[in-house]
């Protein structure tokens, strides 16, 4: 009788069949592992070398940075335009959004003049007004007079303020000699005049008014000098070395009736017209009851900074002959 098929045949032993489950071992595959290689014991020292030096000690090779660059020895790379850093002055951030009374900013490029005017090289034209009195206003008792100097914006750019004792107020009126203190916003003089005791009258042709603008104090930048005249107020703009720039004209006995006065700036050259102080209409009762004037000036952008300080001085002394004795009249 034969078995069947996947029967086991009778007599033959069990373990020469195979057997059910994982298969046997193959032959071929690579013995087992003994485990992880053991642990390393550290870097070894290349031949020869016992070790590395200790840190911040000689043998390390040096750094391979570039040493930090020390700045512009001879001025900047052709073709690049150095900005000056922002020192103080409502400057361009105004115009960009900056909030009123933020300090002013340097121009841009390079700027030639006296520290403290590189705002000056900025505006062509400038607001004065003059802070009011309250006891001057009821008392009459001269006080010394105090300005503010603001851009067209508004925004404050100089202070100024009378140094002159009381004596002097009150003996000579209009007419005293007087410093006059000219401040940044960070309260550091910037401009300084001074105005010499001269007489005003028409009469004395050899010895009229006259006032120097020193930036820095001690060093003269340019001279206002009265011209002889009759009926119409005439002045000279001088440079720091005595050369005639500018000339000063304004109306008739230098006054105009409830409106603004107009002193009208041209070039000695040429007499081109360049721009002109105004002395602006405040109303009917200030005028009448203080001595507190509000002044406009305009002038050519391009104009040297320096004479731009020196139309300001021109415009505080037309405030003194002109404007504080017809108020003190009153």
């Amino acid at each position: 009788m034969q078995p069947y098929p996947g029967q086991p045949e009778q007599g033959v032993p069990m373990s020469v069949y195979p057997q059910p489950g994982y298969p046997s071992e193959q032959p071929g595959y690579p013995p087992g592992q003994p485990g992880y290689p053991p642990s390393q014991q550290g870097f070894q020292a290349p031949p020869g070398q016992v070790a590395y030096p200790p840190p911040n000690q000689v043998g390390y090779p040096p750094p391979s940075y570039p040493p930090p660059e020390q700045g512009y020895q001879n001025g900047p790379p052709p073709g690049q335009v150095y900005l000056p850093p922002v020192t103080n002055q409502p400057g361009m951030g105004a115009a960009l959004g900056a909030p009123m009374g933020a300090p002013l900013g340097a121009p841009l490029g390079t700027y030639i003049g006296p520290p403290g005017l590189e705002y000056l090289a900025m505006v062509d034209q400038l607001l004065i007004k003059q802070k009011v009195e309250i006891l001057e206003a009821f008392t009459g008792f001269e006080s010394a007079n105090k300005y503010k100097v603001l851009n067209s914006l508004g925004q404050d750019v100089f202070s100024a303020k009378e140094d002159t004792d009381c004596c002097t107020r009150q003996c000579c009126g209009p007419s005293r000699p007087f410093e006059m203190n000219i401040l940044d916003n960070q309260q550091q003089e910037v401009l300084h005049l001074v105005r010499p005791l001269r007489c005003q009258s028409c009469c004395f042709p050899c010895c009229l008014q006259e006032l120097e603008v020193h930036s820095p104090p001690g060093t003269i930048i340019g001279t206002v000098e009265q011209e002889w005249s009759i009926f119409y107020p005439k002045f000279l703009i001088k440079d720091e070395n005595g050369e005639p720039i500018l000339k000063i004209e304004g109306p008739f006995c230098g006054c105009e009736c409830c409106s603004d006065v107009d002193f009208v700036l041209s070039s000695v050259a040429n007499g081109q017209e360049l721009g002109k102080i105004s002395k602006q209409w405040s109303g009917l009762g200030k005028e009448v009851f203080t001595d507190a004037d509000n002044f406009g000036i305009s002038f050519p952008l391009d104009l040297d900074v320096k004479v731009k300080a020196t139309l300001l001085g021109a415009t505080f002394l037309i405030d003194f002959m002109y404007f504080e004795k017809q108020n003190q009249n009153n």
